[in-house]
């Protein structure tokens, strides 16, 4: 093991609490979970953080890229809540004596997911226009636009009856709820949807001039420009990507669920911007791996659903999510100074 040294050829402690305090501070909580209920360590456990961090994956997927290119995303969770809603009331049963639009019979399921895909990259592609063209903060971007997309939201679930939408297609809810078993270990579907959202965003990243543009626009936008990078369209691009993403991702929540209303996604982004940089996504630009981010979601809900699971308060939870994003950003901005 190479261990950071000093330059007195020393074991430099401080860079590695620098490097690693977080991930400490992380196993502390979890041992302490731990050894307060030492049945956590179960499989039904473990499948049961893995179906919980599904969804998660893929919306932290669509904040991680704009997170690289110095942005960031409040309404997140709220376009989660649109498609939600969406998807809700086009995929009510046709038995279902409350379905909103009964006229409409039976919709393809791929018709639907193209749609609430569509609505969430027009979304995303407009907060992108706004941040490139205007050159406001992504900050106050997507907090005006987490309003409208909220007040959006409620005007059509109040047109559609103002009440939790449920009673979906079984087709629907296989889709999102469905699970096979391979040797005595059950899989949900969602597991499956995350392991494609997370290959597609692998090789956009990794493998494509698109990836190669969104890292140096995060790196240097200056330096970006001159090197002929369309940043604008770059931006653009990152922003409708996220959005589509989060319209995936609100698509199966509410599948999940098995019911939809104008609140679900409420504080979504939080845990998404949280887990991206817990896995290395550094808030000043140009760093992160998809790896880092799934390990950063994996590791927040295991941390959520054990915290649940020995019964600390809800309100005490978003007071130690609260904490874990500063101390993460904290950590980052160490990082980042001692990488200049």
């Amino acid at each position: 093991m190479n261990l950071p040294r000093t330059k007195e050829g020393k074991i430099d402690i401080k860079e590695i609490l620098i490097q690693s305090g977080l991930y400490l501070v992380l196993l502390a909580i979890l041992l302490a979970i731990i050894i307060k209920e030492p049945s956590f360590l179960s499989i039904r456990n473990l499948q049961n953080i893995l179906t919980q961090s599904s969804v998660k994956v893929i919306i932290a997927l669509g904040v991680a890229g704009l997170i690289v290119t110095t942005g960031t995303d409040l309404s997140a969770g709220r376009q989660v809540g649109l498609a939600a809603v969406i998807s809700a009331t086009l995929l009510q049963a046709t038995t279902n004596a409350n379905k909103v639009f009964p006229e409409l019979g039976e919709l393809p399921l791929l018709l639907v997911i193209c749609v609430i895909v569509a609505i969430g990259a027009i979304v995303g592609a407009f907060n992108g226009v706004v941040v490139a063209f205007l050159k406001l903060h992504p900050f106050i971007v997507t907090m005006g636009s987490m309003t409208i997309v909220y007040g959006l939201n409620s005007l059509y679930y109040d047109y559609v009856g103002a009440s939790p939408i449920s009673g979906f297609d079984l087709r629907y809810t296989n889709f999102a709820q469905g699970a096979f078993n391979i040797g005595g270990f059950t899989i949900s579907y969602l597991i499956i949807y995350a392991a494609i959202c997370t290959m597609i965003m692998w090789v956009l990243w990794n493998k494509t001039k698109f990836g190669k543009n969104l890292f140096a626009v995060g790196g240097n936008t200056e330096a970006a420009k001159v090197s002929g990078v369309n940043v604008a369209l770059t931006l653009i691009i990152v922003y409708a990507l996220s959005g589509a993403f989060y319209a995936f991702g609100g698509f199966l929540e509410a599948g999940r669920i098995g019911s939809a209303t104008n609140n679900l996604g409420f504080m979504y982004e939080m845990d998404a911007i949280a887990a991206c940089v817990i896995g290395g996504v550094s808030f000043y630009g140009g760093v992160g791996r998809i790896s880092g981010v799934i390990i950063g979601v994996i590791i927040l809900t295991v941390i959520n659903y054990g915290l649940t699971y020995i019964g600390v308060s809800p309100y005490w939870q978003y007071i130690i999510k609260g904490a874990i994003i500063i101390v993460a950003v904290a950590f980052d901005s160490m990082k980042h100074s001692r990488r200049k």
